[in-house]
């Protein structure tokens, strides 16, 4: 058997780099990072040849003493760390004190500080691990790092290295989303001597949306939510993206921990659960996220990159970020956005103030509304009463806002049917279309939630128990939620170490999967601390029965009740999305529309 030794320190940095370092943006982000636990107010980051040739970072933070130059490329050795309990409250974007050590091991390096009291510069250099004899030099406060021919000196993870292009463009990604975690520092990028990337310091929150729809385009803004939300010893800020703007693949999501953008498999998860009821199958939404907690509350020491971190209070953090997502969320209704525009109002109108549209005089209805009656060959007895598949009065009953308030609504006035799958509407901006299918789906779905809510979920006895045999872990969590999977219809009961027993279920779910049903809560249950999997199979039922119980398709509505179920959408939560993530209306504005037939020009 070989003789155990010592390795030389020369290897013990070179395996660090090799699970620090694993490209050049890998030590953009140690560079940058120090350079915003400096203080920095500014960073100016220059690369050659997608960082293979060289990588310059330079800042105006508090620089460094030159007695500390020779141990800030030592190994393990920090100034933001001291003791056990530091490592508990750690607040740094840094603390292992290996990075520079790490990077002067597999590159030709040069460390260049002075500190706002010193009276000159010092520059320290460093090729492939032999350090040479700090020496004066020119430089402003601040430090500035240089690494030349990243891996000169390991050909084996040079040659891994990808094509320049695809190189910076993880260093731009880099860039971008440590821009959105610092907004009150201005970040430069140049490339080959080419200044690429500018953000200033944001001076509001007005500036910081704009750095945000630098990163995730322009029209990011106006298809977004602001989230605010505090409660337990955390505060969530920053913005949601719509469900009508998803995206094809997860790039747009951005989630910061006190500073600290993460990967997070609690907060994905959050995430998904409370998007799932407006999202499409296969979308994803984009997000920019702040949580803060106290540093105590959160393990950053878990990952050599520091891209994942552990909650010391899971659960809480799990349900905290979802409750705070899906009430916002919950928000958003059909018409939202579009400004309420005053007019005068029309005399006809203002004389049926107080009673329904559509109980008003056909002399009292606007012209346009009647003209449209006319051209289309409408029939005033309607072919499909949308709101008495729900048992409720017709919709030509249904009031409209009183015509005295002088407002016109966000999704305006029905015009017109067509095809007799789309509702024509107009308002104060240009021409609504309404998918009525998928908008009375979302009205109805809604509805039975809320219905079964007031009403106590009932239970299902199975003829025969029926026995399973889970994981330890998951025979844990049965007996550890059996009381609040009792509140929900399912009776599950830990029967052995790794086995339990199911006795009910939801008597909505009848004839569904029970072993499956059973394995996928119980999975939740263990990974999470907590299971949606019975609400949302729920839900997927409810929603099956409101495709089933919403007006179809090819149906003819009058214009009384085209405008009720526009009224409808703007009450109804989350009306801009059906119960499958598609949206259910769209606006074009006149200005669009102008462009459509080149008017103007």
């Amino acid at each position: 058997m070989p003789v155990i030794r010592q390795l030389p320190p020369d290897l013990v940095n070179q395996i660090a780099a090799g699970e620090v370092i694993e490209r050049p943006s890998s030590v953009v982000k140690e560079l940058v990072e120090n350079s915003l636990d400096a203080g920095a107010t500014r960073i100016e980051v220059d690369i050659e040849q997608g960082g293979a040739r060289l990588i310059r970072v330079r800042d105006d933070g508090d620089g460094i003493a030159p007695d500390d130059l020779p141990l800030a490329v030592a190994s393990h050795a920090t100034s933001k760390i001291g003791s056990f309990d530091d490592l508990e409250h750690v607040a740094s974007m840094g603390f292992r004190g290996e990075a520079l050590a790490s990077v002067a091991s597999v590159a030709r390096f040069a460390l260049t500080s002075r500190t706002r009291q010193g009276e000159a510069a010092w520059r320290l250099e460093v090729d492939g691990g032999r350090m040479q004899a700090p020496r004066p030099a020119q430089h402003p406060v601040g430090t500035s790092v240089e690494v030349r021919d990243l891996f000169f000196n390991v050909p084996a993870r040079r040659k891994f290295l990808r094509a320049e292009r695809t190189e910076f463009a993880h260093i731009d990604d880099l860039l971008k989303s440590l821009s959105l975690a610092r907004r009150t520092v201005e970040f430069r990028l140049s490339h080959n001597g080419r200044p690429l990337r500018l953000f200033k310091a944001c001076a509001d929150d007005a500036a910081a949306l704009a750095r945000v729809a630098e990163v995730l385009g322009e029209d990011f803004p106006s298809q977004s939510l602001r989230i605010e939300h505090a409660a337990a010893g955390m505060r969530l800020s920053g913005w949601v993206g719509l469900p009508t703007a998803s995206r094809a693949q997860a790039d747009g999501q951005y989630f910061y921990v006190n500073g600290r953008l993460v990967r997070d498999r609690v907060v994905a998860h959050a995430v998904r659960q409370a998007y799932a009821d407006v999202l499409f199958h296969g979308r994803h939404p984009a997000f920019v996220l702040y949580l803060e907690l106290d540093p105590a509350g959160v393990d950053v020491n878990v990952h050599p990159a520091k891209h994942e971190v552990r909650f010391r209070e899971q659960r809480l953090v799990h349900d905290f970020l979802f409750r705070s997502l899906h009430e916002a969320l919950a928000q958003t209704r059909a018409g939202q956005g579009v400004a309420t525009v005053h007019a005068e109002p029309e005399p006809a109108l203002a004389s049926a103030a107080g009673m329904g549209y559509a109980d008003a005089p056909s002399s009292a209805r606007p012209a346009q509304f009647a003209q449209s009656r006319l051209s289309l060959g409408l029939r005033d007895e309607p072919l499909a009463d949308y709101a008495a598949l729900l048992g409720e009065p017709r919709a030509a009953a249904l009031p409209l806002p009183a015509a005295d308030a002088a407002e016109a609504p966000p999704l305006g006035f029905a015009i017109a049917q067509l095809k007799q799958i789309y509702i024509l509407a107009e308002n104060a901006h240009g021409l609504v279309l309404v998918d009525m299918h998928a908008a009375h789906e979302r009205i109805t779905y809604e509805k039975l939630k809320a219905g079964r809510a007031c009403s106590n979920l009932r239970s299902q006895m199975l003829l025969v128990p029926l026995n399973l045999s889970v994981s330890a872990k998951e025979a844990a969590a049965a007996e550890e939620h059996a009381e609040a999977l009792a509140e929900w219809g399912l009776e599950l009961s830990r029967s052995g170490p790794s086995t339990v027993v199911v006795r009910r279920i939801p008597a909505l779910l009848e004839g569904a999967d029970v072993s499956q049903l059973a394995r996928d809560v119980l999975a939740e249950l263990a990974q999470h601390g907590s299971s949606r999997r019975l609400q949302e199979l729920e839900n997927e039922l409810l929603s099956t029965m409101a495709c089933h119980g919403s007006v179809r398709a090819g149906r003819r509505l009058t214009v009384p009740e085209m405008n009720a179920l526009l009224r409808e959408m703007e009450a109804t939560e989350r009306s801009g999305q059906c119960n499958h993530g598609r949206p259910t209306w769209v606006q074009l504005s006149l200005g669009e529309l102008d462009r459509l037939f080149l008017r103007g020009r």
